[in-house]
């Protein structure tokens, strides 16, 4: 078609037909294709990610300077041209509730395993484990536990003030992939591209005003130099901790709950002694054993009973499958669990244990040799030729296990939750497969497949298309217009940020922009799901294929027939008929 318009009316009935309801319209029937194919597949669903995500490529597209062009030459302004603009504003709206399809029962599955880059498990041979947040998944009596054993520490051994015991653990405070500065005591959701997220900076519990936020940084952007490290650590200059672990919650909400209180009573207080009090006491939660202990002894109320883990276990076990298991907590620990998990038996499943793995840096330090365990807990001080079956060891190196078992390469997928501990050096430096295991996604899943979302997020789309088109019209009554939608527009995302977590919002985006959690999880995970049981899904001949979306200077690619047979180009012509 043609886009030369040569009236005002022209070009906005364009644009209502052509961009953004034409985007609406394939959002619906290539929906209901794949209505049609719940028969063929009980994992179908996993395609609508696709469809969503190529809806957003093609509202995201950058108009042309033809259509600025065009557009700009419209000789109509004044009162006329608003009042043309609302009923653009109108009709769209009107047009895309109309379109977008109310159907709660067709959605992405929460048991889909999603890839970001492609594999197959055909090649893969080995499978690695972690223990926490891996196999085995706690309750949130967990993170109660550890945020009051922590709090008891800073007042018991720190001397913090007694009243600090009034604070309680608030389970939906914050979200994990935070980012906390030490030096200002602010925590805060940082993107992609190493932009605050504004609305989402917090000093103690309470949000921080972002003019305040923006003088304070000289802007919204935080400087290589003071990200975190490469684990997400403050150090060597870096002000900046991420909190890329699940254990992390608590701490978090520890930080900001000392902090709140040390405002409220106008206190004078150092933030990085804060910091380090608070990151020492939660570290003695773990390494004193104090958290193991108080599990052990109640491990009903801790853990979640994991059958479908012991499933996918079985299942690589009769495939005849090696495996192993890597973690940083101790046998007695991990044995506890396993056994009420798994079964007492559960060592037979696998290959190799190792505990007290000490990762991160037992993926880089070559100095420390492998220490075997009796199941008493007593070290044994004989040198180490070979990985035995049955055996438990404890500490010891990557390099170390590589030669003694010739585990190499992309025949080894091992699974963890933690994206640097778990994933980064196996996939940057041994090329090793990896496998994120985010039970975040469940609860986020779950809420982009509601009505509410969806019509948010069709209208949003709509809407931001409407504003970069629009904007071209720079008389004052015009652009008086554009900013009342963008008013609108930039309410409707808080809002929606809202839905996820009222401080924070969704753990994977920042508005549009992927977070910076997201980033991480893209370069280090070649798969992630939602659980380790995410894989009783799938035969272990299964692909698995990212999908290809477009970049910013490619043009969506949608094909002539959406799946379910429907003609796109016929159903364009109806609409246009209309």
């Amino acid at each position: 078609m043609s886009r030369v318009m040569a009236s005002l009316s022209l070009p906005m009935s364009y644009l209502l037909k052509q961009d953004c309801l034409r985007t609406a319209t394939l959002f619906c029937h290539v929906f209901h294709g794949l209505r049609r194919r719940t028969s063929t597949s009980r994992l179908w669903k996993r395609d609508f990610g696709a469809v969503v995500q190529g809806v957003g490529q093609l509202l995201s597209r950058q108009p042309t300077a033809k259509n600025y062009a065009s557009v700009c030459s419209s000789s109509a302004d004044g009162p006329d041209l608003t009042d043309r603009l609302w009923s653009v504003y109108k009709d769209t709206k009107r047009e895309t509730e109309d379109l977008i399809p109310v159907i709660p029962t067709n959605s992405v599955s929460p048991d889909t395993i999603f890839a970001n880059n492609e594999m197959s498990l055909r090649d893969i041979e080995i499978y690695g484990f972690d223990y926490d947040y891996t196999l085995a998944f706690y309750s949130r009596h967990l993170h109660t536990l550890i945020f009051n054993i922590a709090r008891d520490i800073l007042i018991t051994k720190h001397r913090y003030p007694e009243d600090l015991r009034k604070y309680e653990y608030i389970p939906n405070f914050a979200v994990r992939g935070l980012h906390y500065d030490v030096q200002k005591a602010l925590l805060m959701k940082i993107d992609a591209f190493h932009y605050i997220q504004l609305g989402t900076v917090y000093r103690g519990l309470h949000p921080v005003p972002d003019e305040e936020v923006i003088a304070m940084y000289e802007g919204s952007h935080v400087p290589l130099e003071i990200m975190s490290d490469f684990y997400g650590k403050s150090s060597h200059g870096h002000t900046m901790k991420q909190f890329m672990d699940i254990f992390s919650l608590p701490e978090m909400t520890l930080l900001s709950c000392v902090n709140d209180f040390f405002m409220r009573h106008n206190i004078d207080y150092e933030p990085v002694h804060l910091y380090k009090d608070v990151k020492e006491a939660i570290r003695d939660v773990h390494v004193k054993g104090i958290m193991y202990r108080a599990v052990e002894a109640d491990i009903e109320k801790y853990i979640c009973y994991g059958e479908q883990s012991h499933a996918v276990l079985k299942k690589l076990s009769e495939h005849g499958k090696k495996m192993f298991l890597i973690t940083n907590s101790p046998f007695d620990f991990v044995d506890r669990g396993m056994s009420y998990i798994v079964g007492k038996d559960w060592m037979d499943l696998f290959d190799v244990v190792i505990v007290q793995a000490d990762k991160p840096s037992f993926f880089n330090d070559r100095r420390k040799p492998f220490r075997r365990v009796t199941d008493k807990g007593a070290l044994l001080w004989d040198r180490i030729h070979r990985l035995d079956k049955g055996n438990i060891y404890k500490q010891g190196n990557l390099y170390e296990f590589l030669r003694l078992t010739g585990w190499r390469g992309s025949k080894v997928l091992y699974f963890g939750d933690h994206i640097y501990s778990d994933l980064a050096d196996l996939t940057l430096k041994h090329g090793w497969r990896t496998g994120a295991i985010i039970p975040e996604l469940r609860k986020e899943i779950k809420i982009m497949n509601t009505e509410q979302y969806m019509h948010m997020m069709a209208w949003l789309q709509a809407l931001t298309r409407l504003i970069e088109q629009m904007q071209v019209h720079r008389d004052p009554a015009s652009q008086a217009v554009v900013e009342e939608w963008s008013q609108e527009r930039a309410a409707i995302r808080a809002q929606m940020k809202d839905i996820f977590n009222c401080q924070f919002g969704s753990l994977f985006r920042t508005h549009h922009n992927p977070t910076y959690f997201s980033r991480r999880l893209s370069r280090f995970a070649d798969i992630y799901m939602a659980s380790i049981s995410c894989l009783l899904n799938y035969d272990l001949q299964h692909t698995f294929f990212p999908r290809r979306t477009p970049l910013q200077h490619e043009a969506p690619f949608w094909p002539e027939h959406s799946p379910g047979g429907v003609s796109i180009s016929s159903h364009f012509n109806r609409i246009d008929m209309d």
